[in-house]
């Protein structure tokens, strides 16, 4: 796809701020520190629309960028970070579901995983969660390049293993510093939109 526009419109805490016109949405979601902003910002050759931090645990709010004034990328807080209180944790949640399950613009979910951990619990929970909702997902197993090629093949079968069960396709490996995936990434997210 090419992108001849991408413009940050909103970071929101609350549901009720979500954008309320009629573009599409394609979100991003995964454990804190896994690289939703810079797969993100890699997919759009931008270095900082999304916002990356070395801090796990700085996306509190579903930001909203808006791609050829046609529709949304959405980054959603990332979870699992251990040094956020329960109550912060709770809060997150119940913000990530109420814009998952109550969003008629959202077209798909790409949930990201670190290639070097497989899914965690964590992450088979809101796979599952995405499952019941009936939304299609795209896993992107993310930071291959720090992956020997034996440890790759390793955690390939292991991530294929966990995902079996989900019913969900292979994954894809992506890697923002050689651009791996890059294409399957947009190919599935333009799929999506057509639909």
């Amino acid at each position: 796809m090419k992108v001849t526009a991408a413009e940050f419109v909103r970071a929101t805490s609350t549901p009720g701020d979500f954008p309320k016109d009629s573009f599409a949405q394609l979100a991003f979601a995964g454990r804190s520190n896994v690289g939703k902003s810079t797969l993100i910002n890699c997919l759009l050759r931008q270095k900082n629309l999304a916002r990356v931090s070395s801090h796990p645990g700085k996306t509190r709010t579903v930001n909203f960028i808006l791609i050829n004034r046609k529709f949304y990328l959405v980054d959603l807080p990332g979870y699992g970070y251990a040094k956020v209180s329960q109550a912060e944790r709770q809060r997150w949640q119940e913000l990530v579901e109420s814009f998952l399950l109550n969003n008629q613009q959202l077209r798909g979910l790409v949930h990201l995983i670190d290639s070097r951990r497989g899914a965690t619990d964590m992450d088979l929970e809101l796979l599952e969660f995405s499952a019941q909702a009936q939304l299609p997902v795209l896993v992107v197993a993310t930071k291959t390049d720090q992956l020997n090629q034996s440890e790759k093949r390793k955690q390939s079968e292991q991530i294929n293993c966990q995902l079996a069960p989900l019913m969900l396709p292979e994954f894809i490996p992506f890697s923002a510093k050689t651009g791996l995936g890059r294409i399957e990434v947009w190919r599935w997210l333009e799929n999506q939109l057509s639909k």
